[in-house]
């Protein structure tokens, strides 16, 4: 559920400048008091260990993010294509390349890793305090942690964040990818 929501808030950010203006005004607001622990399967904002410095340009580094990815992996091509003509063939030949090279992007800049070593539908018991930015917890949940539960998903947390520094001018801070022009 999170994960569409970030896609929908991240497309919004794109395509909307006002939104993206709350949302940087959001971002750069005096954090919020920790949550306390839920037992509903919701879960509570996560929390970065390292968080990417403004880059003082006016540019926003989901921009940034969004441009290193189509420039690296041609992620935003594959994604804004039609792909109603195409066979499931052909759309697995054309995004196997692309896949791989977001994930090799994303692990450069972020360092992506597991946050259970374990696999997903093996066995797995959480510490005494639960922390719901780390477990989404679901099913039956009664009585006091620690809970002992099948790995569903082992999650993925970033190790590092580093974004690559911006340094176009103010005219294209919304750009994501230039024009490509051939001349003959």
């Amino acid at each position: 559920m999170r994960l569409f929501q970030a896609i929908a808030v991240f497309f919004k950010v794109l395509l909307q400048a006002d939104f993206a203006v709350q949302v940087e005004q959001l971002a750069s607001a005096p954090a919020l008091p920790a949550p306390t622990g839920t037992t509903d399967g919701g879960s509570a904002p996560a929390t970065s260990k390292t968080t990417a410095a403004p880059s003082g340009t006016g540019r926003s580094d989901a921009i940034t993010l969004l441009a290193t990815l189509q420039r690296e992996a041609r992620f935003v091509d594959i994604v804004m294509e039609p792909l109603g003509e195409y066979s499931d063939a052909q759309v697995g030949a054309a995004t196997r390349d692309v896949l791989r090279d977001c994930g090799q992007t994303l692990e450069r800049l972020f360092g992506i890793q597991p946050v259970l070593a374990g696999e997903e539908g093996s066995m797995h018991e959480t510490p005494t305090e639960v922390d719901p930015a780390r477990y989404r917890l679901t099913g039956s949940v009664a009585g006091q942690p620690p809970y002992r539960g099948q790995v569903v998903h082992h999650g993925w947390e970033a190790t590092r964040c580093e974004l690559p520094t911006w340094s176009g001018s103010k005219d294209a801070t919304l750009l994501v990818a230039p024009v490509e022009l051939s001349i003959s």
